[in-house]
């Protein structure tokens, strides 16, 4: 973190006074409070902007890298500060299997279990993860649940609270949880797990087309067969990675977002 430059610190000061005057519209008396010349503190601040948020009247932005992690934690903190809990936001709508008619599902313990599937890992030691966002009722590890995307029964094997690289196990996933499940064998990103008896199909993660691909080959031929399932396990975790063999030139094409997505995978 670097200082302003003194060229630009008129100008910042000018954007930031912008800022607040959008935000304290939110709370008639921190608005009343910034007219008589006091300038809300920490705690006002946060909850203008949440209170914004939560209505849609705007959008928090930070800047940061993923891939220099920089800016990582204070993004994190503001998902914390900003973002609206599972109860501050409307119950979910998906449709019936048969997508004849809508479903609803409230943020409640005691509705059916409902949960979408937002990414795979393979992870070293407990095999494939599949990393579920729990919107209704309750799940208990060992219980089996439906995949109502691709219609089949899932068993959940180990039921795992993730923090970062260390992971906890646990007996009970509740609404609004973000869990990973081990042993699901059918289920990838995008898919609908819920109770057998009350089936539902929420909204499926729309995934972009890929705008750069690339030949990749192994330094020697017996490295193929490992070259091959290493793609696959990386197409399983991430949607927008695709694998396919060029027929006429026999060569393996990935593809992805851009170049450092390739870079990063591969």
């Amino acid at each position: 973190v670097e200082d302003i430059p003194s060229s630009e610190l008129a100008r910042a000061e000018k954007m930031r006074e912008n800022l607040l005057e959008a935000i304290v519209e939110q709370d008639e008396k921190v608005l009343e409070a910034y007219l008589d010349g006091r300038e809300p503190d920490i705690s006002a601040v946060r909850h203008c902007i949440r209170k914004g948020t939560l209505l849609g009247d705007f959008v928090p932005v930070l800047n940061g890298s993923a891939f220099k992690n920089k800016g990582i934690q204070p993004l994190l903190d503001a998902v914390v500060h900003y973002l609206p809990a599972p109860t501050d936001v409307p119950s979910i709508v998906g449709t019936s299997v048969d997508g004849n008619s809508e479903v609803i599902r409230s943020s409640s313990d005691d509705e059916p279990f409902s949960a979408l599937a937002f990414k795979i890992m393979n992870d070293p030691y407990v095999g494939s993860l599949t990393f579920v966002r729990v919107y209704s009722g309750v799940l208990d590890s060992g219980s089996s649940l439906l995949n109502s995307v691709k219609n089949k029964r899932e068993r959940v094997g180990r039921m795992l609270a993730m923090h970062a690289n260390h992971r906890e196990d646990i007996e009970v996933a509740r609404s609004g949880d973000i869990i990973a499940l081990c042993g699901l064998k059918h289920s990838t990103t995008g898919d609908t797990l819920c109770a057998i008896s009350k089936p539902v199909v929420l909204e499926r993660i729309e995934f972009p087309d890929p705008v750069i691909e690339v030949a990749v080959e192994p330094k020697t031929k017996a490295d193929q067969d490992k070259l091959g399932s290493a793609l696959q396990r990386l197409a399983a975790e991430d949607p927008s990675f695709q694998v396919e063999v060029d027929h006429e030139t026999a060569q393996t094409i990935i593809k992805g977002m851009g170049e450092l997505h390739l870079d990063i995978l591969v």
